[in-house]
Parts: structure tokens; sequence; C-alpha cells
């Protein structure tokens, strides 16, 4: 049953960072509703450096927390299926998942909307029912 809990939170990370990073790069889901604030955003660099725009760095933060979310799934889906006995004998292997889960879900809480939240909500609770059980 852990497996199948660590699979199906892994599998849910996976769809959302895949979903994120398709509206990043294909869609406008992310554009400011007011074109004069993209267009500022296109045109200002943050104080950090001027080699890059705040819109380019939106881009670039979405990708890159996307592919975060990808990576989770690509390396506990085989893990668990693969090598389900390392997770078992392995504290840090079996709670690393919920602590990933707790630390997006009070992000998503804190700074996105309710359907990300919904779903790392989701994902965290199979986590943590994993941890509980690879652990008892």
């Amino acid at each position: 049953m852990a497996q199948v809990l660590l699979i199906t939170g892994s599998l849910i990370f996976g769809t959302l960072g895949s979903i994120h990073l398709f509206y990043t790069f294909f869609t406008h889901k992310f554009d400011p509703r007011d074109i004069e604030v993209k267009y500022a955003m296109e045109n200002t660099s943050p104080r950090l450096t001027q080699e890059t725009t705040i819109w380019h760095g939106l881009i670039g933060f979405n990708a890159s927390h996307s592919i975060g979310a990808i990576l989770i799934a690509l390396f506990f889906i085989p893990l668990a299926i693969m090598h389900n006995e390392i997770i078992q004998s392995s504290l840090w292997f079996s709670t690393l998942p919920a602590g990933i889960g707790i630390c997006y879900l009070i992000l998503a809480v804190k700074y996105w909307f309710k359907i990300p939240a919904i779903g790392i909500s989701l994902a965290t609770l199979c986590f943590l029912a994993a941890a509980v059980a690879y652990n008892t």
C-alpha cells in the first residue's frame, strides 16, 4: 500500500508540474490581465542585475518550479517500482516526499490559488500516509 501511495502522490506532482510547464511556455495563462503591467515587467530589471527582466525572471522561475515538481515524479516513481526495498529500509527516502509535499503545500496556501493547493494537499496526504506505512 505504501508503494501505491508514493506513486500516486508522485503522479500528482508530475502531472501538476507538467501542466504548469505547458502553461508557462505555450499559453498566456501567466500573463497579467493588465497588458501595461506585462510591458513594465518586460522592460524592468531587478535591482540584483540588469542582465534579465522581471518578465524573463518570472518565466524562468515558473519553468524551474515546474521542473522541480516533475523531478519528484521522475525520481520517486521508478524508485518505488524498481527499488521499493530502498525506500522501505530508509527513513530518509520514506519521509522525504512528505517533507517536500509539506513545503509545496505551505507555498500553495500562502502564495498560489485553490487548484494547485488541492492537488498538492492530495499528494501530500499520499506521501504522509506512505511514510507512516513504510515506517510502521
